[in-house]
């Protein structure tokens, strides 16, 4: 009796066990359900953006060079850098040579002056005695013709002083317009020649962004178009196409839409950036980026079918304001908001508010 009682507790605390490990399994599975919150896929109208690379060039170079010469530099007002404005003097050529030529062409002016004095007197005293028949016709010809090649030196010698003074004026070498030097060849000391270089800026100190673009993207752009390109420090600028070039680089068959930027911005001459110009509006279907899990190099998404997340591949595209185009999907299929990346393949779910 005492033994048979034994066995019966034995098997009833057994199966009381097997009960327990169900009952407790089943809270195992209940308690491993992660909570999630679900989504759905919107339609929305995003602008659609062409990427591009190129490089930041002047807007328009001022070339800066001597008019007059050969005159040795004297001073150098200007380096790379300065910020010139229109008319500034950016350096000065030696006057001393225009100088004395310059005293040259003033006697010679007043030695011109004094002959046509004199002319002037001769034909007057020819006029007073030429009725009476005291000089003859050939004498009053001869005064009037002297007192014309008197007047033509005297014009003669006013204008090559003017040129002088013009010349005097060209030894102070002014920028052309508003602007920043990027570049100077003048050397104090070195004599120049007319047309000799000695200075290049930026004009108006405006910087544009080259971007280059195939013939099919290309053939999208048209001027005034919003662009953004980032600098190397990561600052984005915004600016607008100014112009799309008519033709292609033979080399990499590629075309350039001028994008002019922001006077003040902090692009820089000879820099190489990326952006996007936009082109347009399209229909895109979106989710948060966060309901995008990236594995082994493909984008998914979780689709949730009753309480079991199903892994899903999908498409992504251009992103903008939190959210991704995406495809693969569609706009009534509830998809995991976050946290994705701790789910696999069909596991089980606990989608928050469903009960409620």
């Amino acid at each position: 009796m005492t033994c048979f009682f034994r066995c019966a507790l034995l098997t009833s605390a057994l199966a009381l066990s097997a009960c327990s490990v169900v009952r407790d399994g089943h809270k195992a599975t209940e308690a491993s359900a992660l909570t999630v919150r679900v989504t759905r896929a919107q339609q929305l109208s995003w602008p659609r953006r062409l990427v591009a690379n190129g490089a930041f060039a002047p807007w328009q170079e001022m070339v800066i060079s001597a008019e007059t010469g050969p005159y040795r530099i004297a001073s150098i007002e200007a380096d790379v850098g300065t910020r010139a404005r229109k008319g500034q003097v950016l350096a000065t050529l030696s006057q001393a040579n225009l100088r004395a030529e310059q005293a040259r062409l003033v006697a010679q002016v007043g030695e011109a002056r004094a002959n046509l004095g004199k002319a002037n007197s001769d034909v007057e005293r020819a006029r007073q005695v030429g009725n009476s028949g005291a000089l003859s016709a050939q004498s009053i010809e001869s005064y009037r013709v002297a007192q014309q090649t008197a007047q033509a030196s005297l014009a003669s010698a006013q204008a090559q002083l003017l040129g002088n003074a013009v010349s005097l004026g060209q030894t102070a070498v002014r920028a052309a317009d508003d602007g920043i030097v990027f570049s100077r060849t003048a050397v104090l000391g070195k004599v120049v020649n007319a047309g000799d270089e000695l200075f290049r800026l930026v004009r108006q100190g405006r910087i544009e962004w080259q971007a280059e673009l195939d013939a099919q993207k290309l053939a999208t752009v048209v001027p005034g178009q919003t662009a953004r390109v980032t600098l190397p420090g990561g600052q984005v600028v915004e600016g607008k196409v100014r112009l799309v070039a008519p033709s292609f680089n033979g080399n990499t068959a590629r075309g350039i839409a001028y994008v002019a930027l922001p006077a003040q911005s902090l692009a820089k001459a000879g820099m190489y950036g990326s952006g996007t110009i936009e082109v347009g509006n399209d229909s895109a279907l979106t989710v948060p980026d966060s309901a995008v899990v990236l594995r082994d190099g493909r984008s998914y998404v979780f689709v949730i079918h009753g309480n079991i997340a199903r892994q899903t591949a999908v498409t992504t595209g251009q992103r903008q304001s939190g959210r991704v185009a995406i495809s693969g999907v569609s706009t009534d299929a509830e998809l995991v908001e976050a946290g994705g990346a701790f789910l696999s393949d069909g596991v089980p779910v606990r989608v928050l508010g469903a009960g409620k």
